[in-house]
């Protein structure tokens, strides 16, 4: 049996004699990185979009809320129109209301507040017109919540209060 040396053969019998064995390729792991990479950048380029759209509808609310609060102040609207009371047209307008607070007790809501924590104080509040209305009188903090559960809802003498009318937010104890 004679011996055969690999020294004569050429690098394409090279290939040929390993015709059983695979390697792997390299270029696999760098198109799944590619894939990534694209992926991440189409990510990035959606929250940019959105954020540019936020901040021009937070641009519109800031200047349509600056616009009512410093508007002249109108008579709160009556039960009559209450149906038809809508955030867009209706909110942060700067209302009157003339009558006298019910004398009855305070209801507290639990709120946070850049204050920390505490309680909303809602007065009912009964209009010169005949109807009822809660008036957001404050916020108390926690520790002053007894204080406030025992005052009667105020004064049963004739008041105005000038507020801003704010719409019914959906529930939750972190209210601002």
């Amino acid at each position: 049996m004679s011996h055969v040396s690999g020294a004569g053969r050429t690098g394409a019998d090279d290939i040929a004699g390993r015709a059983g064995s695979f390697v792997a390729s390299p270029r696999g792991a760098g198109s799944a990185s590619r894939w990534f990479l694209l992926l991440g950048v189409l990510v990035f380029v959606g929250l940019g979009i959105w954020q540019l759209e936020r901040r021009v509808w937070k641009l519109d609310l800031i200047a349509r809320v600056d616009q009512r609060i410093h508007a002249p102040v109108v008579d709160a609207p009556g039960p009559a129109t209450w149906a038809d009371i809508n955030a867009a047209g209706y909110e942060y307008r700067h209302v009157r209301l003339a009558g006298s607070f019910s004398g009855g007790p305070n209801t507290l809501v639990q709120a946070v507040t850049e204050l920390g924590g505490g309680y909303w104080v809602l007065t009912p509040m009964r209009d010169d017109r005949g109807f009822t209305v809660l008036v957001n009188r404050g916020f108390v903090p926690q520790e002053r919540k007894a204080e406030f559960q025992q005052e009667s809802g105020g004064a049963r003498s004739p008041t105005v209060v000038d507020g801003l009318l704010r719409i019914s937010e959906p529930g939750g104890g972190f209210l601002r």
